[in-house]
């Protein structure tokens, strides 16, 4: 064999275990949660993983483990393309069926609950990495039971609550606003994003307890059974970031120093701090991921990859149509 097409073949052969290895290193990367009304997720990591303060979070924690909260931004299914109801069996809609998350899914009525009421409402969803999609929020049914497995006729997938297409990400936050409905008391509302750019999709589960207008207003807190719950600061997620198995700052770190706290349950205009949740990730202006990667340093590996994929086949069908032609 000529030393050229020797040193060809060693080229393409060397060439593509790296793009495998580059593929495989590819860190996983994941994309939010609700922020505001606060999700059962970002209510236990401000808890702490580690020791968790409300009985829901201690039993969470003791059913599915730490992991979960430290991976707080990905409860995902990454091939769901809509077919939400098909593959999330009832019972598992808070950890979407996913079983590091399965302790989301405890049936129990004292869940740290957001204060609300009816009317229109703020969405805010803390996101890690953007993409193009849809955020399509559902509230539970007059006469929902929380010390039942959450099932989805529970929810009333009729009339979403709040719809928004392609958001733009600020200050760490997709915001955008929908009408909640008619409720008292206790109630869930389960939040979908449907990403455009890729069948993944992002689910979360907040509780909330309904009160009037005055008494959202005037900041009165939920019945003693149902805590008020609470997001973790940017300096909680900081902390927690080297325990986690997925990336927290998605595209870039646009905006890091913006304030973005979320509201506390019942104090729905409260004064945002430089303590607030300053989210290193999607800040305004961001342009959103059009591709179906997580982030930019898995886009880096993947492109990089797939350079070297494609340039050694090239490499390796150009030598072997040279030595063709030279029979």
């Amino acid at each position: 064999m000529p030393a050229r097409r020797t040193a060809a073949t060693a080229a393409v052969l060397g060439l593509a275990p790296l793009a495998l290895t580059a593929l495989a290193a590819a860190p996983a990367a994941a994309h939010g949660t609700m922020g505001d009304p606060v999700s059962r997720v970002s209510q236990c990591y401000a808890e702490g993983p580690e020791s968790p303060k409300s009985a829901a979070c201690k039993a969470a924690v003791a059913a599915g483990g730490t992991q979960a909260l430290y991976d707080w931004n990905g409860i995902r299914i990454g091939d769901a393309a809509g077919r939400h109801r098909q593959l999330i069996p009832d019972g598992k809609l808070c950890s979407a069926n996913n079983e590091e998350f399965k302790g989301l899914d405890l049936a129990r009525a004292d869940w740290p609950t957001t204060d609300v009421h009816s009317g229109s409402y703020t969405f805010r969803y803390r996101v890690t990495a953007p993409h193009k999609g849809t955020f399509t929020v559902y509230a539970t049914k007059p006469g929902y039971d929380p010390a039942r497995p959450l099932a989805w006729s529970d929810l009333d997938l009729a009339h979403p609550v709040a719809t928004a297409l392609d958001p733009v990400a600020a200050g760490g936050f997709y915001t955008f606003t929908g009408t909640l409905p008619e409720r008292s008391g206790r109630h869930l509302l389960y939040a979908v994003w449907q990403r455009s750019d890729s069948p993944e999709a992002f689910y979360s589960c907040s509780d909330v307890s309904f009160g009037d207008s005055a008494t959202h207003s005037a900041g009165t807190s939920p019945a003693p059974s149902a805590p008020s719950a609470s997001a973790p600061s940017e300096e909680q997620i900081e902390a927690g970031a080297g325990r986690s198995t997925i990336e927290h700052h998605g595209h870039g770190d646009a905006d890091a120093s913006t304030s973005a706290e979320p509201r506390s349950a019942g104090r729905p205009d409260a004064a945002r701090t430089a303590q607030g949740n300053r989210v290193r990730a999607a800040g305004a202006g961001e342009r959103l991921a059009e591709t179906g990667g997580d982030g930019s340093t898995p886009y880096l590996a993947l492109g990089g990859a797939a350079a070297l994929a494609i340039g050694a086949a090239a490499l390796f069908a150009s030598v072997r149509r040279r030595a063709t032609v030279r029979r």
